[in-house]
């Protein structure tokens, strides 16, 4: 028989809970980080002894800052809500009067509409310009806010009347405004691409992380400022938004303030229609170490909070998701009695006393300057780790009918009557007519509004954003420095890859330029010899090194430093183009000329990443890109995913990258040395893509002369033998060896003479072909001009056979000025694991193939018996029935 055990008693503990709730109270009450810390230190010593303690990374409903812990708010209150009238007048006059004029030109001004009062609270009182004679604070702005920046810079006096009629109007005779953030448009103004989205926030962490970068490395002094990013919550959707805000945390980056936005709609709906954005953001930013603040529910609903003693009013708020907060805003206060407060009887007698017009204006907190103010105020208080502020907005606040609905972001026209409503209720004092054609309206320069705009700038170190770059006092070393690189190297087999990492571990010893050099990795130190740099100058680590590492005995150890100058990223190429971006825009953000070389896997360079670089030269950045371990046959073994054939093609793309792909050292340290000297020295907005390989062989000395055809794209190399050359070899990168064994065989075994060129550069040749073609097109009354390509190619003879290791696409660049005398071979398809020898034949760029190429091509031209060609294809072990490479 089994016996029933008794429930034991329940032990009533509500009286000691009391004694507890009412000692932590009182100490909350004298310093709520006192109560945090309590906290903390009672979780740690509840699983130090096995007690479950659920993690709680989303808190209620509610703002962080409780109303009793709020400051008074510092500014006048009705001036700065005349000029945040003002601004969102001139803003939407900008927008919509554009669209009268010109029908689709486009503009949003919904997005504005929602952060205005966030942006003015941070003008007013928080964004300084400048910290003594330091740069201050940087700002990302919402890209698709532009048209409320523009129209505040109006209203200092910085844009006149012309400037706003011309918005998106750039090629006008008057001056006009791009459309976004673009400091390669206006570069006096924008200092940071933000569209596409999800790109401000990534550079934004890595900028804040290069500032402390700066600081320990004694290159800038150490200051408050802050870096802040306005960031759309739709756009943390992106993974560039949130895939790095835990190293912002891991570095303990509290220079750096996220201001999200959550006005919870998407272009096509609600961001998170079956739930809340908010309450998902803080468990991700509170998840990896940030102090987030929300900012959810303005002042006017502080007194139904206090009047609720049941906490219903949380209750029916937490049951709610967004999609019913977004139609809660798109209706009237009717409808927000009836469906929010109504589904309880104790919640609808608790706005009795209210108006329907009176629970419309309910304000959400990012509209609440009080509110924003606190929340700034404490985000720039607190110290070890970033801050991210959750502000609850309305998409199209203020603008009628249109107002929290998902088609206000491309909202492009409002009727006459909303209009002069919306002039009306921000009293713009212009004629009902004007307010119809959009027209801008500016007090004058004394008017009490203005005067206090102005003065609190003035204050605040300037206005912003303001773009500003100094004259470089910089003397690029002269290429006689590189004297160990262009002298060969002794038959000596290296690869230019480790002739790479030899010149830059000179740069970073140079007494002058050396502290300058920011190389950059993601992870690849290893793979490209970096071994010495990292025992040389260190790995930056702003902790420092806390361990010992494992090969501490072995003279190149992996050395950490707080004041290490290798920015060893981690498997990251989006972080470390970050980190690229801000170290190649220091020269104008902290008028320090910075020189960035990112060393990594070509094949994971732009087309990862392709979005980053373009906003880099939309920045106007400078620097070097290194692409590692280059070509689709050098880079033996690993395979389809890793060998690349492509890169050259997407950097040929960006308007201000240079792209190069040497064969020798000395080739490159050509191009490193006049890269320092076209950006630093002589200030031209370019940077730079050069390919690097792992082929080891000789390198030669650089020939006399050589200089100007490595910059300017080709030069001829050898020249034939014997007699004149009845075809011309052109070679690139490692491929130039197969071509020189190519000229080799030709003339051995065909009696085939032919000239070998060098061509380091299939784009810059095209771009001064195009200039070239183009001034000729212009001027037809002129004589012709000569490009360089065809001044150095002229008098040559016969048909010419480019080969690289990339797609035929690079050499076929040349097609309109090379006629039918080009053949291109290249590494179309996908790649395979291989050796080169194998790697080469099959893609059609081994010397046999060239030899087999340049045959075939005499042939058709008549300079070379047909039936010959045939067999010394055979002779050549070529397989003229094999699959085409590029499909196979």
């Amino acid at each position: 028989m089994t016996m029933k055990l008794e429930t034991p008693a329940q032990i009533d503990f509500s009286e000691e809970v009391s004694e507890w709730i009412e000692a932590f109270d009182d100490v909350i009450a004298s310093d709520w980080e006192h109560g945090a810390e309590l906290l903390g230190a009672l979780r740690q010593r509840a699983q130090q002894a096995g007690v479950p303690t659920p993690s709680e990374l989303t808190t209620h409903y509610l703002n962080t800052i409780p109303k009793h812990d709020e400051v008074p708010y510092p500014g006048d209150r009705t001036l700065e809500r005349r000029v945040e009238a003002l601004i969102r007048w001139n803003a939407m006059a900008m927008v919509h009067g554009q669209n009268k004029k010109d029908a689709g030109i486009g503009g949003h001004i919904s997005t504005y509409s929602s952060l205005a009062t966030l942006l003015e609270v941070g003008f007013n009182h928080f964004f300084r310009a400048k910290y003594g004679e330091e740069p201050g604070d940087f700002i990302y702005f919402q890209g698709h806010a532009s048209p409320g920046v523009y129209a505040r810079a109006y209203l200092e006096g910085r844009f006149d009347d012309e400037h706003l009629k011309n918005f998106r109007h750039e090629l006008r005779d008057t001056p006009g405004l791009s459309s976004y953030p673009h400091p390669w448009l206006m570069p006096n103004f924008w200092n940071f691409p933000t569209v596409s989205m999800g790109i401000g926030p990534l550079n934004a962490i890595y900028q804040a992380r290069f500032m402390r970068y700066l600081e320990h490395r004694s290159l800038i002094k150490p200051t408050d400022r802050k870096v802040w990013a306005f960031v759309g919550d739709g756009e943390t959707d992106e993974v560039d938004t949130l895939g790095a805000i835990s190293v912002a945390a891991r570095e303990n980056l509290d220079n750096l303030i996220f201001v999200v936005n959550c006005n919870l709609q998407r272009l096509d709906g609600p961001v998170r229609g079956n739930k809340r954005i908010i309450d998902e953001l803080e468990g991700h930013f509170r998840g990896v170490g940030w102090n987030v603040i929300k900012v959810i529910w303005g002042s006017d609903w502080d007194a139904l909070f206090e009047r609720d003693h049941t906490g219903l009013l949380l209750r029916r708020m937490e049951e709610c998701v967004d999609g019913d907060f977004q139609t809660f805003k798109a209706k009237d206060g009717a409808y927000l009695r009836e469906n929010f407060f109504g589904k309880y009887p104790e919640l609808l007698e608790l706005v009795r006393d209210m108006t329907d017009e009176q629970l419309e204006r309910l304000h959400r907190g990012g509209h609440d300057p009080a509110k924003i103010y606190n929340a700034y105020k404490r985000a720039m208080e607190h110290k070890g780790g970033p801050t991210v502020i959750l502000a609850k907005t309305v998409k199209g606040y203020g603008m009628g009918s249109s107002q929290a609905r998902n088609a206000t972001h491309n909202e492009k026209k409002m009727v006459d009557s909303e209009l002069a409503a919306f002039v009306k209720r921000f009293d713009i004092p212009i004629p009902e007519e004007a307010a119809a054609h959009g027209t801008p309206y500016r007090p004058a320069q004394d008017a009490p509004e203005i005067a206090y705009m102005q003065e609190r700038r003035r204050e605040l170190g300037g206005h912003m954003p303001k773009r500003e770059v100094p004259k470089l006092d910089f003397t690029a070393p002269s290429l006689d420095y590189f004297a160990e690189w262009t002298g060969g190297s002794n038959k000596r087999a290296v690869s230019t890859t480790m002739g790479f990492v030899s010149i830059l571990r000179h740069l970073l010893k140079d007494p002058k330029i050396g502290k300058l050099i920011v190389p950059i990795l993601p992870d690849e130190g290893r793979t490209f010899g970096m071994e010495s740099a990292i025992r040389q100058v260190g790995i930056y680590a702003p902790e420092g090194q806390k361990y010992s590492p494992h090969d501490a005995d072995m003279l190149l150890y992996y050395r950490e430093a707080q004041d290490g100058q290798i920015l060893e990223e981690g498997i990251t190429e989006a972080g470390s183009m970050a980190s690229f971006t801000a170290a190649g825009t220091a020269y104008a953000n902290y008028k320090i000329p910075t020189i960035p070389f990112y060393m990594y896997y070509s094949m994971f360079g732009f087309q990862r990443i392709g979005d980053m670089v373009w906003a880099f030269a939309d920045a106007r950045g400078k620097g070097f890109l290194m692409g590692g371990t280059a070509g689709r046959t050098t880079m033996l073994g690993e395979g389809l995913q890793h060998q690349d054939g492509h890169s050259i093609v997407l950097a040929s793309t960006v308007p201000t990258c240079l792209t190069y792909d040497p064969a020798f050292v000395y080739e490159l340290a050509v191009v490193v040395q006049d890269g320092i000297r076209r950006m630093y020295e002589k200030g031209e907005d370019v940077f730079y893509y050069i390919t690097m390989y792992n082929e080891d062989y000789a390198m030669p000395a650089i020939p006399e002369g050589a200089a100007e055809g490595i910059l300017r794209g080709m030069y001829k190399l050898k020249p034939a033998a014997e007699g004149e050359a009845v075809a011309q070899l052109f070679g690139s990168g490692t491929i130039l060896n197969e071509v020189l064994r190519a000229q080799e065989i030709l003339a051995a075994k065909y009696g085939v003479q032919t000239n070998v060129w060098s061509v380091t550069s299939y784009t810059e040749l095209r771009r001064d072909a195009l200039a070239v073609e183009r001034w000729n097109r212009l001027h037809p009354a002129e004589k012709e001009r000569q490009s360089y390509l065809q001044t150095t190619l002229d008098g040559t003879q016969g048909p010419i056979i480019a080969a690289s290791d990339y797609m035929k696409v690079v050499p076929d660049q040349l097609s309109p000025w090379l006629t039918s005398r080009l053949v291109s071979l290249g590494t179309d398809g996908f790649g395979r694991s291989d050796n080169r020898e194998h790697l080469r034949r099959h893609f059609e760029v081994n010397a046999e193939s060239i030899v087999g190429a340049t045959l075939s091509k005499l042939s058709r031209e008549g300079k070379f018996k047909p039936k010959q060609a045939q067999k010394a294809l055979a002779e050549l072990g070529l397989d003229v029935e094999s699959a085409d490479p590029a499909k196979a």
